[in-house]
This record gives structure tokens, sequence and C-alpha cells, in this order.
């Protein structure tokens, strides 16, 4: 996947997150952030891959995303590949 493509894939489970009441005060503890420090950083890679990886993380979460976005895991796993800090195998 290009990482223009994982990129806006990222974005929208950003979206998805931060709609969702259970997971999204979640993150902004598990991250440290603010909001006012997620709205400036929310188009950084590294963040991006910060809110996939916290996606994965939560089997729920991820389910709801992927149906959402009638996507498959695969689809999902190949964004986080393309985004920055994955070790390549």
């Amino acid at each position: 996947m290009h990482r223009s493509a994982a990129e806006t894939l990222a974005l929208k489970a950003l979206g998805h997150l931060a709609a969702d009441e259970e997971f999204f005060p979640r993150f902004l503890w598990i991250s440290g952030l603010e909001l006012d420090d997620l709205r400036l950083r929310a188009g950084e890679p590294e963040l991006l891959a910060a809110v996939v990886d916290f996606l994965l993380s939560e089997e729920k979460l991820c389910e709801s995303f992927l149906t959402a976005e009638q996507l498959g895991i695969q689809e999902l796993l190949a964004a986080r590949r393309a985004l920055p800090g994955m070790a390549l195998e």
C-alpha cells in the first residue's frame, strides 16, 4: 500500500476512533495527548501510525471500523506497514 493511501485510511480510523465514546478517551489518556494537540498533529504520519496501532490492539473497535469501512484486516495491516515505526519483516 502506498503511504498516502495508508495515511488516508489512518485518518478515517482516527475519525472512527474520535466518534467512539468508550475508546477515544482511553486513546487520549494512553497517548498523553490533549484534544488540541491531537487536532494539530492529526496529519502527522507517526500519530496516524499510533492510531492504527491502537485500533489493532482493541478488537471491538477494530471490528467496528473494518465493518464501517467495508475493509478486511489485511488492508489495515498493509496500511500499518506503510506508516512509520513498523519493523520490516
